[in-house]
């Protein structure tokens, strides 16, 4: 029977990758796909992985109905499985139509997202994600903190202090990237991955630096890709 399944961790744990190395696992077994995504780190319209791996997706936006997208496409070709990205941005709504496309289409849906934001609040899409998934997995590539713990916690920096209020949705992102996102008036904006206790402490990268407990990267806060307030 299709399933809906929700690979859910924190940003730096290679879920784009997976989603793609899922897509590709069907595609050479000859099954059809559709590929979903919002606010990709590397602009509209495509899945892309910090290990250089992209492909070509649909931009889902705010008014998109996914059951109507892909209850369309597959009455003109038949579709096997859908691969919805970044699904913490879709909308509760849009994860109800999702959950439609497998009972009533018989299509296998795999939704890849960060379940909290930098806050540690659940995003609606990846709550309702939880609430209907026949399966939620954690990816088995772990992100840490810089401590070597397993990071479990989102974190956001403006201007290089950690920030625990703010925007939802800020698209950003973490690893080598080439400066960060300077939203004007409200600052320089990073992100990094934290265990909890560290979150909690709101001690990051820098700050243990500053204090001598870790020889910090200059890589370790990471540019962004273009913001997405709401």
């Amino acid at each position: 029977m299709a399933e809906l399944v929700f690979f859910s961790g924190t940003m730096d744990c290679g879920k784009s990758t997976l989603a793609l190395q899922v897509d590709h696992n069907h595609r050479v077994q000859g099954r059809q796909g559709l590929l979903f995504t919002r606010f990709d780190r590397s602009g509209e319209a495509v899945i892309s992985s910090r290990i250089g791996l992209a492909r070509p997706a649909l931009e889902v936006a705010e008014d998109t109905d996914l059951w109507h997208e892909v209850s369309r496409r597959h009455r003109e070709r038949p579709v096997d499985y859908v691969v919805a990205d970044e699904a913490q941005f879709f909308s509760p709504e849009q994860v109800e139509q999702l959950a439609r496309v497998v009972d009533d289409l018989g299509v296998d849906v795999f939704a890849f997202g960060i379940t909290s934001d930098f806050r540690t609040r659940l995003f609606p899409g990846s709550a309702r994600l939880v609430e209907l998934a026949d399966r939620v997995q954690v990816p088995q590539v772990e992100a840490l903190c810089w401590c070597g713990a397993r990071a479990t916690h989102n974190a956001r920096t403006v201007d290089g202090a950690m920030v625990v209020a703010g925007e939802q949705v800020v698209v950003g992102d973490v690893g080598e990237r080439e400066g960060t996102l300077d939203v004007g008036p409200v600052g320089t904006i990073a992100y990094e991955v934290l265990c909890r206790r560290h979150h909690v402490r709101r001690e990051t990268a820098a700050v243990a630096a500053a204090r001598g407990e870790v020889d910090v990267r200059a890589d370790v806060s990471a540019g962004s890709a273009p913001a997405a307030p709401r």
